[in-house]
């Protein structure tokens, strides 16, 4: 893996970068071959906690955690939790595609052990509610209007600009958003 270690209000220091690489290097365990995808890491001070924002690109997802905590250490820790967790849903539920389609190679290892004890649940997404309405072409500002008059933190339009079908939410921060189709 390649990584990409920035950031934001403080400096990263040699300890720490050597911390973050050695967390996420465990990770590698869960790919049938060694990652050459690029790893952003994005190390920031918000409102007196210590957040990492981690994102990495493979071939046909993307994987992102974003995690808070009083110790910046302590937030390594969580947010390489997270992405283990995302890995192995994953992994789950591309491997019983893959059993019942027949002859795919996998990305993931199909064995890796357990750690720390623990078992793997086969989530079963289940869709609730659909919904379908015209998309009115609008610009990025009156569909952020849009979207906190009906109450909601992201909001599906049609850019009035690209002819394309956009997102905007509402990030933690309090700002905005804004998801493009290439």
């Amino acid at each position: 893996m390649k990584y990409s270690i920035r950031g934001e209000h403080l400096e990263v220091t040699a300890a720490l970068r050597d911390y973050v690489e050695k967390k996420l290097s465990r990770l590698g365990k869960y790919f049938e071959t060694p990652l050459t995808s690029e790893v952003n890491v994005t190390l920031s001070v918000v409102k007196g906690m210590q957040a990492v924002e981690v994102t990495i690109m493979l071939p046909g997802m993307l994987l992102r955690a974003e995690e808070k905590n009083s110790d910046m250490y302590a937030a390594m820790d969580l947010v390489t939790d997270k992405l283990e967790r995302q890995i192995r849903k994953h992994k789950t539920r591309a491997n019983r595609k893959i059993r019942q389609e027949g002859s795919k190679r996998d990305l993931f290892k199909m064995d890796f052990g357990t750690s720390a004890g623990y078992v793997e649940e086969e989530d079963e997404l289940e869709l609730v509610k659909t919904k379908t309405f015209e998309f009115k072409p609008m610009d990025v500002e009156e569909a952020i209007l849009q979207m906190n008059m009906i109450g909601h933190s992201f909001f599906v339009f049609s850019n009035m600009d690209s002819n394309k079908v956009n997102v905007v939410y509402r990030r933690d921060d309090g700002k905005y958003g804004l998801i493009e189709p290439r």
